[in-house]
């Protein structure tokens, strides 16, 4: 028995037996991941807006704690900071809704113009189209919207409509409790660890919360300054619909290499539309000169630092994100990645953030 033992020893601690070792141990932890993300996968109307509400309580919560270094009660600076995050959402959703309404009668007069200016353009530039080329697309698109898909996808639509409500009102009331409750809740969670694996668990979610905030207050500034500059570009050429585009590229700019350009696509068309083929042409212009601009010099100063994370990373991370759950998944997967990159480096001890000077206080991190 002794003998069969030590051969069986012997088997596994050779080179090929310590490899099927560590391949057994990275299927098993492959198979985890896997059923954590699949459970979460299934249960997005959860998932999603928790996430969504952790990532913006890192953002406020120094606001909540400026305010109760000034001898605010918690409660109230958690108010006051709720309702003034509300009010400044709200106040942009209201305007863009009345600019759109404001302006909509002078693009619906200037598209007529700008449909022939097309019109023309298309059978004379520099690859004409033909009158039935034109007719032939526009017919395609047509029966698409006239077909039962097309109605079945406005179905979708509708209930889609009806679970981003449900996940905005989660989000919200969420996030209150995140900034409410963070400590308690932080601390909860890591109460179930071991207790010598509790103060590395503390360090890692206080500086994923450094790394959150400085995500999305420094995503927030590069967005701010795409919209802006593209915002000013429309109105100089007074494209309809300057302000509420650039608010729309502001918010596209949150989804990091992608979103301002796919964002900057509808100024192109509004542009096309209202002025003309040589606007939209310095409408392109002006979109590739401020994506050029963000990723080489605006990331690199803002993020750079705090991220440390490839571009090769966050474009495959935005991929996956995407398929996994769509636009929502493209604006989390980057923080997501960065929080998970944070903590593995703390664990490991290979983290250079310098220690954060408080604690967070908000999240359950």
């Amino acid at each position: 028995m002794t003998e069969l033992r030590t051969g069986i020893a012997a088997i596994w601690s050779d080179g090929l037996g310590r490899a099927s070792i560590r391949s057994v141990q990275a299927l098993t932890v492959a198979a985890l991941a896997w059923a954590i993300i699949w459970t979460a996968t299934r249960v997005p109307l959860v998932i999603i807006p928790v996430l969504i509400a952790a990532i913006l309580a890192a953002a406020i919560s120094p606001l909540v704690r400026w305010l109760t270094q000034r001898s605010w009660p918690r409660a109230l600076a958690v108010l006051a900071s709720f309702v003034a995050i509300l009010a400044v959402v709200g106040g942009i959703i209201t305007g863009i809704v009345v600019l759109v309404s404001g302006q909509w009668a002078e693009l619906s007069a200037r598209a007529a113009a700008g449909v022939a200016q097309l019109h023309t353009f298309l059978n004379t530039g520099p690859v004409p189209v033909s009158d039935q080329q034109i007719t032939a697309a526009i017919d395609s698109v047509r029966e698409f919207f006239t077909s039962s898909s097309f109605g079945a996808e406005a179905i979708i639509g509708a209930r889609t409509v009806g679970e981003l409500f449900t996940g905005a009102v989660l989000m919200v009331v969420t996030l209150f409790f995140f900034l409410k409750d963070g400590p308690e809740i932080r601390s909860f969670l890591i109460g179930f660890l071991p207790a010598d694996h509790r103060a590395k668990a503390r360090l890692a979610a206080d500086r994923s919360t450094v790394v959150l905030g400085a995500y999305v207050r420094g995503t927030a500034i590069v967005a701010a300054i795409d919209g802006l500059t593209v915002g000013i570009a429309l109105a100089i050429m007074g494209v309809p619909l300057a302000l509420p585009l650039g608010v729309f590229i502001f918010l596209g700019g949150f989804i990091p290499i992608v979103g301002a350009t796919v964002a900057g696509s509808l100024a192109i068309a509004v542009a096309l539309i209202s002025n003309g083929p040589i606007q939209a042409l310095i409408v392109t212009a002006v979109v590739i000169g401020v994506n050029q601009l963000e990723h080489h010099f605006l990331q690199p100063v803002l993020m750079g630092k705090v991220l440390s994370i490839h571009g090769l990373a966050i474009l495959l991370v935005l991929a996956a994100g995407t398929t996994l759950a769509g636009i929502v998944g493209a604006l989390i997967a980057v923080p997501i990645t960065a929080v998970a990159w944070t903590v593995l480096k703390t664990w490991s001890g290979r983290d250079p953030l310098p220690e954060p000077e408080q604690p967070a206080e908000a999240g359950p991190q």
